[in-house]
């Protein structure tokens, strides 16, 4: 037998959570043709001496929607072994939509997901209406790594009712139409339909997003479009009930009942927050009750806090304020030089101390530091709160962050918890057995937040430095975990037959580089990139993508259609 590739000499850690095997495998075409010794010719063949072989890693919950026009290889994503992810998700997609109205889809994408309208106009080559057009279209274009998507809420009703999306209820005749719409997009291969109905997600006018406009009933009626064909998963960005048992529990009753009426996998993130910190535990048991009563339902976490990256290359807290907003519209070298002034900073210095009423809303709008969460963030694994900080410097916070940024020629990150701030939530969240780990929100917030690296984080904190999982069970959570959870019954483990998705790494080394801030977007927006370090190759559908995560120029990655379309 002659095999494409063979990867020899490595363990082999399948996804299934058993113990790792000393294994060669063996891929012919895009599929694993033999796991075990082998003694046969191939065309390529990569020495894993040293390193496992696992599954790819799937991401369930991205937006790359938008980039995947711009961005072939799928970063910062495949920097971190990741082969597959799920986008569309919160009820933000580009379909359907026709081009004369994607500014109805960039309205409900610019804010709520920090994605540059410049980019998108620039980047995008718009060639679909309906949501199976823009499923071909994403099938034919060059891709590094597998793409499955949603059809989103707010694109399908203003596909539906234009500007009246955004003020109105749907008649019943709107209603039947976006339903009619749901049931193509299944057929055609959405992974499912997804839905936003959280306060922080509003246009760049100040309005709710679409979806938010729709009433529970539509929902339910959308939901269970798919339940009548018996396919697609249900994902949202969920109410805030807030710490009113009552409406929580009405909230809890409406998902448990809709997953139970329709069928249908209900999927949705929640992480630990520390100012209500007894929040996030009862959604986890809402999965239980759900799957007692009937339903299907799994949480998606997070491996570590949910964090900005504060810096004034891109974003800081006070760009909106009172005479900051004068000095941050500048040239960065004009700012570097009004900063310099001692008037000027003392200035800047007295505004920043302000008290502060404003909202609480993710990304750069979010509220002002609280110094003792607001982290210098000099490398992975190196930072120090900022209240020390400036306590040895003699300063105010404020005046230490100015002063550090102008020190270092604004090349410094200042690291803003949103999130996950306490671990032992995150951990106990990440075992609980109906959660997935996931939600690296990768191809938003862009030049705010960077989670593509949750899954080398897992692999070097959780597994590597803190022993709180075998490397075993660790890619379980990340692999065949995601996978059945998303239905991709075709990869997540290491089986003759399956997807030959596979990333060969060093759990001794692997991990995260820093993070570094770009202007490589269209229209020269930023973005932030993080590459890793200890993964030897990643392959994609049997062909390696990364070489020291180094792209090759190979870009095999697909599109993921939903069980209907295959």
């Amino acid at each position: 037998m002659h095999y494409d590739l063979i990867i020899k000499n490595g363990y082999v850690i399948d996804g299934s959570g058993g113990p790792r095997i000393p294994a060669d495998v063996g891929i012919i075409g895009d599929k694993i043709a033999t796991l075990g010794r082998i003694n046969a010719p191939a065309t390529e063949t990569i020495d894993a001496e040293g390193h496992v072989v696992t599954p790819g890693f799937v991401d369930g919950h991205t937006h790359m929607d938008a980039q995947i026009f711009w961005d072939p290889i799928g970063s910062s994503s495949c920097y971190h072994g990741v082969t597959t992810v799920m986008m569309g998700n919160c009820g933000f997609t580009l379909a359907p939509c026709a081009e004369r109205d994607a500014d109805f889809v960039f309205r409900n994408l610019e804010r709520a997901e920090d994605l540059s309208r410049d980019a998108m106009l620039t980047g995008i080559n718009w060639r679909w209406e309906t949501f199976p057009e823009y499923l071909d279209t994403i099938d034919a274009l060059p891709k590094g790594i597998n793409y499955g998507g949603y059809i989103g809420h707010s694109a399908l009703r203003t596909y539906v009712m234009g500007e009246r999306a955004f003020t109105e209820q749907a008649t019943d005749d709107e209603l039947k139409r976006m339903r009619h719409e749901v049931q193509e997009a299944v057929r055609a291969g959405a992974i499912g339909f997804s839905t936003s109905r959280t306060k922080n997600h509003i246009t760049a006018d100040d309005r709710p997003v679409a979806s938010r406009i729709a009433d529970w009933d539509e929902v339910r009626a959308l939901v269970n479009g798919m339940g009548e064909l018996g396919a697609g998963i249900f994902e949202l960005a969920g109410e805030e009930p807030g710490r009113s048992p009552q409406r929580q529990r009405e909230y809890f009753d409406r998902l448990k009942g809709l997953a139970v009426e329709s069928g249908r996998p209900l999927t949705f993130g929640m992480p630990s927050i520390r100012i209500a910190p007894e929040i996030w535990a009862p959604y986890y048991e809402l999965a239980n009750e759900t799957a007692e009563a009937g339903g299907r339902m799994f949480v998606q976490s997070h491996s570590r806090s949910i964090s900005t990256l504060l810096s004034f290359k891109s974003h800081t807290p006070y760009d909106e304020w009172e005479f900051w907003s004068e000095i941050r519209a500048k040239p960065l070298d004009e700012q570097k030089r009004l900063m310099s002034d001692p008037a000027v900073k003392r200035r800047m210095v007295e505004v920043a101390t302000q008290p502060y009423s404003g909202p609480r809303v993710v990304g750069a709008e979010a509220r002002p530091p609280e110094w003792d969460w607001l982290y210098l963030f000099d490398g992975i694994g190196d930072e120090t709160v900022m209240t020390e900080v400036a306590e040895k410097r003699g300063v105010h916070p404020a005046e230490a962050m100015i002063d550090i940024a102008l020190e270092r020629d604004f090349d410094v990150f200042f690291r803003q918890p949103l999130a996950n701030e306490n671990q032992d939530h995150v951990l106990t969240m990440m075992r609980h057995p109906r959660s997935v780990v996931t939600f690296s929100d990768s191809g938003a917030h862009v030049a705010q937040i960077m989670d593509s690296s949750l899954q080398t984080h897992l692999l070097s904190h959780w597994v590597r430095d803190k022993q709180a999982f075998s490397l075993e069970e660790a890619v379980r959570l990340i692999t065949y975990d995601t996978a059945t959870a998303w239905g991709l019954h075709d990869r997540g483990l290491i089986r003759e037959g399956l997807n030959a998705d596979l990333v060969v790494f060093d759990p001794e080394t692997i991990g995260q580089n820093m993070p570094e801030l770009l202007h490589d977007l269209p229209a020269g927006a930023p973005r932030l990139k993080q590459t890793a370090i200890g993964i030897k190759n990643t392959v994609v559908n049997g062909r390696v993508l990364l070489q020291e995560n180094e792209p090759t120029g190979n870009l095999p990655g697909r599109l993921v259609r939903g069980p209907l379309a295959q």
